[in-house]
């Protein structure tokens, strides 16, 4: 091939370089400035196969030469498996680092058992009117025979549109009761604003006859004339102190 007749080449010199006598020319300073810097005796990832050829064990690549393997460690796939395998080892060290502290968190908080349930408890709902106000209401009583030591059942209000057992409907709400080991056991009832005035609403755990009582009345739709001249108490109340009394 004639060398001395390229473009832009001096008489008697080799011509201009193309692109792949470049490339060849800057991958071999690549090999020689390396192997002055890098030692490939401690590298963890340079290792020489039996057929004589060299493997990287970061990026499972194989090389025919220590020139070849010293410039795929300069490229970007071996960089960033660095990279990753770096932030990879960081991160096990943080959590090997952690551990001790959650062993030590995880002997001091006690862990809750998961009661087995038994069944849903036996109940009873009586319709309820106020004497004095006509508000109307309801009292439920729940029985718990079985309740688990130092456990006091419990009830919350909930909405229509947090349940997905029925379709929800703003007319209804749901009145839960629930006390370990027994199932979680739902009432529905009008979507009406509950009066939780003093007497109006109230709650009583019997710890002799495991019962739970709570009682509550609906806001009335009319105004309620208030009476100044006598105090009479809530009859429907049978659990209203002396002093309320």
């Amino acid at each position: 091939m004639d060398f001395q007749n390229r473009a832009g080449s001096k008489p008697g010199s080799a011509g201009v370089a193309g692109s792949s006598e470049t490339n060849v020319n800057r991958r071999e300073r690549q090999r020689k400035l390396a192997l002055e810097v890098i030692d490939l005796a401690k590298d963890p990832y340079f290792m020489k196969n039996h057929l004589g050829s060299y493997e990287c064990k970061l990026c499972l690549t194989l090389h025919n030469n220590e020139g070849s393997y010293l410039a795929h460690t300069q490229g970007k796939k071996h960089q960033t498996n660095l990279a990753r395998r770096a932030a990879r080892d960081a991160q096990e060290n943080n959590q090997n680092q952690n551990l001790p502290l959650q062993n030590s968190l995880a002997n001091k908080v006690q862990i809750k058992k998961i009661a087995v349930k038994i069944g849903r408890p036996g109940y009873k709902v009586t319709k309820v009117r106020d004497p004095i106000t006509k508000q109307l209401g309801l009292l439920f009583q729940i029985q718990y025979p079985e309740i688990a030591d130092n456990v006091i059942p419990r009830y919350r209000f909930m909405s229509a549109y947090e349940q997905h057992i029925e379709a929800p409907n703003k007319q209804h709400q749901y009145l839960l009761f629930a006390a370990e080991p027994y199932e979680t056991i739902a009432f529905k009832v009008q979507s009406k604003e509950i009066d939780k005035l003093e007497g109006k609403f109230w709650t009583h755990w019997d710890t002799d006859s495991k019962q739970y009582s709570l009682q509550f009345l609906f806001k009335a739709d009319r105004p309620i004339i208030q009476h100044n001249n006598f105090n009479i108490p809530n009859p429907l109340n049978p659990y209203e102190t002396a002093a309320q009394k």
